[in-house]
C-alpha cells in the first residue's frame, strides 16, 4: 500500500469562521440548530416574525457564541431581501444559509380553505426560494471547490410517507422543497453551492406540541428507535451538513426521525 494514501483532515464538525443563518431559530427545530451551529464555532443570525421572540432567543443563545436575532416576516418578498441585506451587509458572504421557519395548517378536507395554501406555500417554499435569490451572491462569495457554501432546506417526513392526520398544505408544500432542494442542488453545485434538505420527524416544537400531547407516545413506541427526536439530534445533522464531513454531499433529503417514515409498513 502506497504511503499517504489518505489525507488526513482535522476538523471534520469545526465551523469556526462560519457566518450563518437559520430562520425561524429562535423556537423548536430552528433554535436546535441555531445552537448546534454556534457550539461549533459559527456566527449564527435567526429570524422570527416575533421581536419578543428573537430578544428572548438572543439571550438564550449568546452563551453558545457569537448570536444576532433579526425579526423578519418571511411570508412577504420584501421582507426576506430586507433580511438578506442585513445578514450580507457585515461581511459581503454567508456560508450557511438554513431554511427552516415554517407553517401548519390543520382542518379537515371539506373545510381547507384558500388561505391555509397562501398561508403555508408562502413560508414553506416560497420563502426558502426568495431567500436562496436574495443571498446567493453571498454564498457564491463564500464558496469554493473543497469548501462549498451549504444551504440546508428543512423539509418534512410529511413529504416522505403519509401521516396519519394528513396537512394537505402542509406536506405538499415540503414535498415541493424537496424537489426544489434537488433542482437548487443541480443548479447551484458548480457554483461551489450544497443543496440538501433534513426531514424531521416528531420533535419537541410549538407546531408539534398539540400533536405530541396527544399521541406523543404512541408515535414513540411506533419508532423503531422507541423515542421522539431530540436536541442533539438536529442539532448534529445540520453540523454534519455545514460542515467538512458534509462537503460532498448535494440534492440529498435526509430524514431524521428514529425510522419512522423510512420503515414504516402503512399509515
Amino acid at each position: 500500500m502506497a504511503d499517504n494514501q489518505f489525507t488526513t483532515h482535522t476538523g471534520l464538525f469545526d465551523l469556526s469562521g462560519k457566518h450563518a443563518l437559520v430562520t425561524g431559530g429562535t423556537k423548536g427545530i430552528g433554535l436546535m440548530i441555531a445552537r448546534g451551529l454556534l457550539q461549533a464555532g459559527a456566527r449564527v443570525v435567526v429570524s422570527s416574525r416575533s421581536a419578543e421572540a428573537c430578544a428572548e432567543a438572543q439571550q438564550l443563545l449568546s452563551e453558545f457564541g457569537a448570536v444576532q436575532a433579526i425579526p423578519a416576516d418571511l411570508s412577504s418578498h420584501d421582507e426576506c431581501r430586507r433580511l438578506a441585506d442585513l445578514v450580507a451587509a457585515g461581511s459581503e458572504s454567508v456560508d450557511i444559509l438554513v431554511n427552516n421557519a415554517g407553517a401548519m395548517w390543520r382542518e379537515p378536507l371539506e373545510t381547507f380553505p384558500d388561505e391555509a395554501w397562501d398561508t403555508v406555500l408562502d413560508l414553506n417554499l416560497k420563502a426558502p426560494f426568495w431567500l436562496v435569490q436574495a443571498l446567493l451572491p453571498a454564498l457564491r462569495k463564500a464558496g469554493t471547490a473543497d469548501d462549498p457554501a451549504r444551504i440546508i432546506n428543512i423539509g418534512s417526513i410529511a413529504a416522505i410517507h403519509v401521516a396519519e392526520s394528513p396537512n394537505y398544505s402542509y406536506a405538499g408544500s415540503k414535498a415541493a422543497l424537496h424537489q426544489l432542494t434537488r433542482v437548487l442542488a443541480r443548479e447551484l453545485g458548480p457554483q461551489h453551492v450544497t443543496v440538501n434538505a433534513v426531514a424531521p420527524g416528531p420533535f419537541p416544537s410549538q407546531m408539534m406540541a398539540s400533536t405530541l400531547e396527544a399521541v406523543g407516545d404512541t408515535i414513540a413506541a411506533k419508532a423503531p428507535l422507541r423515542r421522539l427526536g431530540r436536541d442533539d439530534d438536529m442539532a448534529g445533522i445540520a453540523v454534519f451538513l455545514a460542515g467538512r464531513a458534509g462537503a460532498y454531499l448535494t440534492g440529498t433529503i435526509i430524514p431524521v426521525d428514529g425510522g419512522i417514515a423510512t420503515t414504516a409498513t402503512g399509515t
